[in-house]
């Protein structure tokens, strides 16, 4: 579960799963849910492996959104499916989901950069919650 709010000139993202992965999985769908305004539209067509490496769930949280950003900006990738797993060096990420298409992807918010601005991510009664902003 996610949930998005408001933030001066940033919006920011609240997220809750019942592991780290999920949590991180959940995060990318929050993203592109910005970046693209019906995330339904997007077709799982091309796969991208990613590895972060890290312990810091926050800074792990932050690095993966940086990537799938990058991803967007460089590749112009629409991701629509994210399965992570987490080991003792950091995570390991699949990414699926097809480049973007005007004709049929209308896009929403232009996410600019992830922040630091109130970045946390923490373990509360067996359940995972995190909040970062992304600026716009």
């Amino acid at each position: 579960m996610f949930e998005t709010f408001d933030h001066t000139a940033d919006i920011g993202i609240r997220i809750e799963a019942d592991s780290l992965a999920a949590l991180l999985e959940e995060a990318g769908q929050a993203l592109f849910s910005l970046i693209i305004s019906d995330l339904g539209q997007v077709r799982d067509r091309e796969e991208i492996r990613l590895r972060i490496d890290g312990t810091e769930p926050d800074y792990l949280l932050f690095d993966w959104l940086n990537e799938l950003l990058y991803l967007f900006e460089s590749k112009r990738l629409l991701a629509s499916r994210f399965e992570v797993s987490i080991d003792e060096g950091g995570i390991s990420g699949l990414v699926g989901g097809e480049p973007w298409d005007r004709q049929r992807h209308e896009l929403d918010y232009e996410v600019k950069a992830i922040t630091y601005h109130g970045l946390t991510v923490e373990q509360v009664g067996g359940r995972w919650r995190g909040k970062v902003i992304v600026d716009i």
